[in-house]
């Protein structure tokens, strides 16, 4: 109510998106901040599947203004130069406001602007415009006053180890997968700058051990961090399995398999659910998703006359029980986006393509027989907005292949960004130089 079309608002709260939402459809700039992934996710579902009136500007349009009657009416021409500008704002509904003042001197009376209603074009829908989602890592520099709080920081961070090991042994980690989750009959905390805890689970051979790598509660799991979590596993030579926990994860973490002097070991992301950030906000059932394994995108890269395309085949996830890496069902991706040039910091959408539909509906229509997956996903779309969609346009966007991409240089990186059913992200990079995809 304070603000005018063009102004930035700011939401620290998100929740459900209410405000983005509502700053989206009166013409307002916005950011909105959540620590809650679930919550970012159903900000950006709600605002992506979103229709709004299209307001007139009035920077498009000339307005004449009759009074007539004691009324005010407006008449609405569209200009020949348009321009677009949403700061101009929108053209308004305008009443006359009759005062004793003017009743007594018989004079005309003001006009008063009704700022809740614009006039709409009846011809034009609206969809939300361009927006990005960013993770912004945590920043804590250390001031002289603050030396005083370390001990009080420290109790803090035990304790919140202390809760994440209650529900590594309660809970387990889960890969998605119904049934097919870790057990850790112990966890022993460690004195390790990098590693943590050591962790004893079940496997189908008998007992195995797994170290833990956990993450700082408020920020993101560095890559350097990993590598000495690594480093560490490696020197000590007698683990299966590395589980690195976190919030949120740098951009450039993967899923790998190291090797050690006898045998080999895995390097697994595993997602920590917010909740355990505070105590009072978990549930009592501690057998709940805590920990999420992170699959990581299946691609390979086609090359042909200085171009490629990206192909992206599904995810692969760890299964700690049976001691291999699963293939996830391309058909459990929601949507997935390219970066054709990615910087190592930056994400830039440059391509996005949406997925799904049920498991028999997917595989007809990867089969070639029918394209009924995409063609209920348009029927849906055409119900939404109330339009009817282009089915070419459409197929550009449906589908496990990108379009083609200009080689650039050697050293061009290609980041694919994967978010599943579950709302779970994850994130390739790949070097096109790079001989193994």
């Amino acid at each position: 109510m304070s603000t005018d079309p063009g102004d930035l608002v700011l939401d620290p709260t998100c929740g459900s998106g209410t405000t983005a939402y509502v700053a989206e459809q009166w013409g307002r700039r916005w950011i909105t901040i959540d620590t809650s992934r679930i919550a970012l996710n159903i900000a950006k579902t709600r605002l992506m599947t979103a229709t709004f009136p299209y307001y007139y500007l009035n920077s498009d349009v000339e307005v004449h203004v009759e009074h007539k009657d004691g009324k005010i009416k407006k008449t609405i021409t569209e200009s020949a130069d348009l321009h677009g500008n949403v700061r101009q704002g929108f053209v308004y509904e305008e009443v006359p406001h009759i005062t004793l003042k003017s009743l007594a001197n018989d004079e005309p009376p003001e006009s008063e602007t009704l700022f809740d209603q614009p006039y709409a074009d009846k011809r034009k829908l609206r969809v939300t415009g361009p927006f990005t989602v960013e993770t912004l890592q945590n920043y804590e520099p250390v001031s002289p006053d603050d030396l005083a709080a370390t001990a009080a920081e420290d109790t803090e961070m035990s304790g919140f180890e202390e809760r994440v090991f209650e529900h590594l042994k309660s809970a387990g980690v889960k890969n998605g997968i119904r049934n097919e989750h870790a057990v850790f009959i112990r966890v022993d905390r460690l004195t390790g700058a990098f590693l943590h805890a050591e962790g004893i689970y079940l496997s189908a051979a008998g007992e195995k051990k797994a170290y833990f790598h956990i993450g700082p509660k408020f920020g993101t799991v560095s890559r350097k961090a990993v590598n000495e979590a690594i480093k560490e596993c490696r020197q000590k030579g007698d683990a299966d399995w590395l589980v690195i926990l976190g919030f949120s994860f740098e951009s450039d973490i993967i899923n790998t398999e190291q090797s050690r002097d006898l045998g080999i070991f895995q390097v697994t992301k595993v997602r920590m659910h917010d909740d355990l950030m505070q105590d009072g906000l978990l549930k009592k059932d501690r057998k709940a998703g805590s920990f999420i394994t992170i699959g990581e995108p299946d691609i390979t890269l086609h090359t042909s006359n200085e171009k490629l395309t990206v192909e992206i085949r599904g995810l692969d996830i760890y299964d700690p029980v049976k001691d291999e890496v699963k293939a996830r069902s391309l058909a459990e991706i929601a949507y997935w986006m390219v970066d054709d040039d990615y910087d190592g910091n930056n994400f830039v959408v440059k391509q996005v393509f949406f997925c799904g539909g049920d498991r028999d509906e997917f595989e007809r229509w990867r089969k070639g027989l029918e394209s009924l997956a995409p063609a209920r996903s348009r029927k849906n779309a055409e119900k939404t907005l109330r339009i009817e969609i282009d089915e070419e346009a459409f197929d550009r966007l449906y589908g496990y292949t990108s379009h083609p991409i200009e080689i650039k240089s050697p050293e061009q990186k290609i980041a694919v960004r994967v978010v599943s059913q579950f709302g779970e992200e994850s994130m390739r990079v790949i070097r096109i130089n790079q001989k193994k995809h």
